[in-house]
Order: C-alpha cells, then structure tokens, then sequence
C-alpha cells in the first residue's frame, strides 16, 4: 500500500500493509532530554443528531432533571475554548460514532428530504465541520439509512471517517478508511509527533441493519481488527496510538454469542499492546477516566466515554518526552467537561440554523385530533393505550398486506415496546412531533410466523424486566425494573391475554396465556408484527429471528402519522384493550 498523505498532515492507510517499514525513523539523534511536551485529545461520542440544545418532541429547549445540556454547538464552544487556552499546543478531536440518526433533524434529512435526493449537506455534517475533527469513527447508526447515505455524508465531511472492522463481503479488504497517522507539532521546538488514530465500527450492525448491510459488508471481531492493525500503524511510523470504538466497556452482548463482542473496548485494551488509549461509546455511559492493564506489557491504557448527546467532552491529556530519538508517553489521564457550562457556538448554530427552523416546522404539523390525553408515563407496569395504539397501527397494516393469502387465517399479534416514560398525545391537537416522542426509532415493520410455545418464551424473556416482588410487598414503579434492562427491552404483545407474575422466578412467570377466552394451544400459529430492530436480533430476544411473511420496509413512524391523518381523530376506543396485567399469585399489582 502506498500512504496518502493530506494537507492537514495526515498519512491514510486504505489497505493491509502488514510488510511495510516505517515511513520515519524516530528523528534527531541525541542524548536523552529533560523536557516533556504535552499532547490534549478531545473526544466526543454518540451526539445522535443534535446539533442544538433542543428537544425537537417538546419543541423547547432541551433540559432534563440533571440540568444537561446536548448537541454539537455546545460541544464545539467547549472546543474552542480548549483550543484558545492551549493555543500553540497540540489538540486533537475525534469522536467515536453514532452521529446521523437520532433526533427529527437527522431524520429528516435521511427521510423526508434525503440528502442522497437533494444534493443538500447533512446537517450533522455542517456542524461537525464548523468544529474541526480530526477524526470520526462510524457508529452503528451510521448504518440506518443505507450504505449510499452514509458514503455521501462522509465525503462532505473535511475530515476522514474511519471503521477498520467493516470489511467488504466480496473482497474483503476494508471498506472504510481504517485509521490515520496525524503529524502533530507540539511547539517549543518539539520534533514531529505522529499520532495514529484507529477506528473500530460495532458488530453489531450485522444484526441490527441487516437489510442494509447484508451481501454488502462483513464486520469483524473488533479485539482482533485492533490486533492486525496497531502494527501497521506502528510500522507506518506512529508515535503514539489512540483508538476511537464504538463498543462499551463491559465485555457483554445484548444479541448473544453468534456474532464478535459487541463491548469489547477493555478486552482490547487488555488484549492488544501498544495502545495508548482508547475512546469509546455506544453504551452512553459517562467514563471518565479508567486504566485498563495490558497483559503483553504491563502498559497502562487510558479509556474514556463521553455518555451521549453532546452533554460530556472528554478530555485526555498526556506528557510526552524523548529518549534515545524516539517518543515515550510519560503520565496520561482523563477528565470530563460538562457542556451546560457553555453558550452555544454561534458559528455552529448559524450552519445549520436554516435546517432545524425547517424540521420544526415540520414536527409541529398537525396529524389529528386527540379524544383524550394519552401517556406513556405508566407503559412500563401497565397496559396503556398508547402503546396499544402502535399495536393496532401494526397489526391492521400486517393484516392488510396479508388478506387473501396463506397467512390471512391466522391471528395477527403486534409487539411494542415503551420507548419513552415522556411521550404523551395531548388532548386535542396531536402533531408530528407527539407521535415522534413516542416511536423515536427509524424502525421498520415486518412480520414472522410464531407457534403458542413460542410466543410464550418470548414473554417470559422479556418479562426478565422486572424485579422479583414477594406477594403483598411494596411495590415501587420507580423502581420495579431491573435497571440492566433498558426499556426498549421491555416487549408488550397484544391480541393475546396474559398474566405477568412478578413474584415468580424469571423463566416461570406467564401464569396467563389466553387467545378467546382459552388457553394458547402451544402448536398453534400465529402471526407476529414486529419491528426490523427485534426481528434481525437486536436484545437477543428468542424465536423472532426467521424468515419475514412481511417486509414492505415502511417506517412505523411514518405508519402512526399516516393512520392518525386518514381518521383525522385519535380515540382509544377504536384501539385500547387491556389484555395483559401484572400480577402476584394471581392478585393484580395495580
């Protein structure tokens, strides 16, 4: 492989240059040297498409009981006053993934207007462009709208785009740039430092974007794509190595074993010598600083995560100095910035104003008129109408498409999740932005065949949610889930009766399983309306995963909005039934 080398310092490497020498000998012959130099690496991960501190579901500004503050604009004021401060040093910015889906800005520059349509540049491309990255890794959600969006979206950006796992199907060379060697010059008369940068993609999107990606690109195991590629860049002649994951920290997965560990982030540190230190996301946790030991050398690696949104900078720092012509890292270690200390930068905000004036525009378009106030504040423990509305949108659409052919005898059921504890139809006017805050995934809908038996294992796995409750015991909803289960793990089925049991053992809680009035014969056949996520694999859920009698890729969301604006009036007594309660002994919870 020949390096590239660009105008702003950076060698490439697109290619396995396994054989190839270093590009520089470590520099100036001499004694060793009293002076350090230090080096800051910024860090940024899972903003998710916010741009502004601004909640496009409540049409305000974003604010939560923590008083945080999201989005790029206020990332890039942090930025530029690390930058200002340490003017003359070296600072580098790189992000680790999951930056075009997430809010009604991102989608409706995939969706409504897609880029890839009207030429526009993405306005997460405009933001992060006006803060000057170093370096991006490509997240999970990276993979949502299809490989044509996001090859667009990358070249608009003025920096590279790096995911060293995600291999083309056919060839299997990298699909993706897979890392950069930046030159870095550190002042007061430091020789050059070159810092490699890689990035790791998650496995993950295999299962999760499956209709994208299938046929297209192979994502391999992160722990061993590290392992190839930190020589390379080390004989490509870097100094110091950092990576950008996009995987957590906890060594776990939430789709099982058949795919590569989909939080690896310590295992590499641990597995793989010669990194420095490894940025992360995907699990939206705040890390500030941990020291993971490499088991080859003894070497300390620093990892750090900056939680979500845009509301963490994390901030790295090292001493540098130089031995026998060549660069040690001396001390490193990490803090984290909170961007509710900042104003928004103006430059950023003025790139993309004209794009979120025009996306609230949109979500504040009236769909229909409410009945009713509907909520989702008690969805978790109790059957609500408004999940019971994503049931009956889901089920007449599958039962539609499917009248007239072999499946048309057989009962539909329709599984929702409740994604948001703040989503709420108003009564009265209900608009685009309500039923937004309500199903904020791009899902698709599709369709499965399941037996009795196994709709009933699929409930009892996703009644693994709650905590074990004694009968007669205090029951708090604030408290009655596992917290190691997030919510849109938490499946409700409608069209069948159950029970829930909540003081049984996980595995033996479905006391209940009726279909009119009868018990579900185990070996009867049913089908099953689902969204891609579930279906492809996604919370390792049981049975989902097989053939679809149903794939016509239409969004949920868009499936909401369009039923609410042909009847022009949301009434729960078209939609709500409760078919499902939790009980102890047979006693209801509430």
């Amino acid at each position: 492989m020949t390096p590239r080398l660009s105008r702003r310092g950076v060698i490439a490497g697109a290619t396995a240059a396994a054989a190839a020498g270093p590009l520089v000998n470590a520099a100036p012959a001499g004694a060793n040297s009293d002076r350090t130099w230090d080096l800051t690496v910024l860090g940024t991960s899972d903003t998710h498409g916010n741009v502004y501190n601004w909640d496009y579901y409540r049409d305000a500004e974003y604010d939560d009981s923590a008083r945080n503050d999201v989005g790029v604009a206020k990332l890039a004021a942090l930025v530029a006053q690390i930058r200002a401060e340490r003017r003359g040093k070296a600072t580098l910015v790189l992000d680790a993934g999951d930056t075009i889906q997430g809010t009604p800005l991102a989608t409706y520059y995939a969706k409504q207007e897609p880029i890839t349509s009207t030429g526009e540049t993405h306005p997460m491309a405009n933001a992060m462009n006006v803060l000057d990255y170093d370096a991006v890794t490509l997240g999970n959600h990276e993979f949502n709208y299809g490989i044509p969006l996001l090859r667009l979206w990358i070249r608009q950006l003025g920096f590279p785009a790096l995911a060293a796992n995600a291999v083309d199907a056919r060839t299997g060379l990298p699909a993706f740039l897979p890392f950069v060697v930046k030159k870095v010059d550190l002042g007061r008369g430091a020789p050059t430092l070159r810092v490699g940068i890689l990035g790791l993609t998650n496995p993950g999107s295999a299962i999760w974007d499956r209709a994208n990606v299938e046929g297209i690109l192979r994502f391999e195991d992160m722990v061993k794509t590290a392992r190839k590629w930190v020589p390379v860049m080390r004989l490509f002649g870097a100094d110091v190595v950092l990576v950008s994951a996009h995987g957590g920290d906890s060594g776990e997965s939430s789709y099982g074993p058949e795919l590569p560990n989909e939080n690896p982030t310590a295992l590499i540190a641990e597995q793989v010598p010669h990194i420095d230190a490894i940025l992360f996301g995907h699990a939206h946790r705040e890390v500030v600083e941990r020291f993971v030991t490499n088991r080859e050398t003894g070497e300390q690696v620093l990892l750090t995560e900056p939680s979500r949104w845009g509301q963490r900078l994390s901030r790295m720092d090292f001493t540098l100095s130089r031995r026998r012509g060549r660069w040690h890292v001396d001390s490193r270690r990490a803090t984290m910035l909170n961007t509710n200390t900042v104003a928004e930068d103006p430059a950023v905000v003025a790139a993309v104003r004209a794009q979120h004036a025009k996306t609230v525009a949109y979500v504040n378009q009236v769909v229909a008129t409410s009945v009713v106030e509907l909520s989702a504040v008690e969805s978790r423990y109790r059957d609500t109408p408004i999940l019971d509305y994503i049931n009956k949108v889901q089920t007449d659409t599958v039962a539609a498409a499917l009248a007239g052919g072999p499946y048309a005898g057989l009962p539909v059921l329709s599984i929702a999740a409740p994604f948001s504890r703040t989503a709420r139809f108003p009564a009265g006017q209900v608009k685009i932005k309500d039923v937004a805050g309500l199903y904020i995934y791009d899902n698709t809908l599709e369709a499965v065949v399941l037996t009795g038996a196994e709709v009933k294992a699929y409930l009892e796995f996703s009644a693994k949610y709650f905590v074990t409750h004694a009968p007669g015991a205090p029951v708090d909803p604030a408290t009655i889930s596992d917290p190691a289960v997030p919510d849109y793990n938490y499946d409700t089925l409608s069209g069948v009766d159950y029970d829930i049991d909540i003081s049984r053992p996980i595995g033996d809680r479905i006391t209940r399983l009726d279909l009119n009035g009868a018990p579900v014969d185990p070996a009867a056949q049913f089908v099953v309306a689902v969204n891609n996520y579930r279906r492809s694999g996604g919370g390792n859920f049981p049975g989902i995963v097989k053939n679809q009698i149903y794939n016509a890729q239409q969004e949920i969301r868009q499936l909401l909005i369009d039923w609410a604006q042909a009847r022009g009036v949301i009434d729960p007594a078209q939609f709500s039934v409760e078919n499902w309660r939790l009980v102890r002994a047979g006693v209801p919870v509430f």
